[in-house]
């Protein structure tokens, strides 16, 4: 009869085992997505090319827009807004249009906007990573820290608590303006 100990032994080697070959899978499937990724980040940056070329403006990159993370070339502007890449963010004003920022200010403007609508409370970086898609690393989330700093210093959003962000009182929506 096997002793106790001995059973231990053998269900910890098999649990053992198991982790091993988990992890194995796990770093073959991490260097996987990132074979994956590099190549996302290609398309997205021949795609990018490709409409600077198509543009009206005839391949001049003054008013191409400027995306850190591929998954930003995804985000489609609302229609009939004309974002400025890398604009000053101006003093919020009534009456001032979403278009006046660029896409990356009126995303996080459009997701603060649902939570207000949703009667859901206001959001940290770390949580308006994470809505984006985006990985929770700190410099994603201290980019979108100084964009939203930035927001609040010029009147369009609130920081009720410190690191917790909504939407300033006046602030509407992103067809607002003239």
């Amino acid at each position: 009869m096997p002793s106790v100990v001995g059973l231990l032994e053998q269900h910890e080697l098999a649990a053992r085992r198991r982790v091993d070959g988990l992890r194995e899978e796990a770093d073959r499937i991490q260097a996987e997505l990132a074979v994956a990724e590099r190549e996302w980040q290609e398309w997205a940056i021949a795609r990018r090319r490709v409409d600077a070329v198509l543009r009206p403006d005839v391949g001049s990159t003054t008013g191409a827009e400027v995306t850190e993370d591929p998954r930003d070339a995804d985000a489609q502007p609302t229609p009939g807004v004309v974002a400025k890449p890398k604009s000053q963010v101006p003093v919020w004003r009534k009456g001032l249009a979403w278009s006046a920022l660029s896409v990356d200010y009126q995303r996080i403007l459009q997701t603060l906007a649902e939570r207000v609508r949703l009667h859901q409370g206001p959001l940290t970086c770390q949580e308006m990573a994470a809505v984006f898609g985006m990985d929770v690393v700190p410099a994603r989330v201290e980019a979108l820290r100084s964009k939203a700093k930035r927001l609040v210093a010029r009147g369009w959003l609130a920081e009720p608590a410190p690191g917790r962000f909504t939407l300033a009182a006046g602030v509407g929506g992103p067809g607002d303006g003239p």
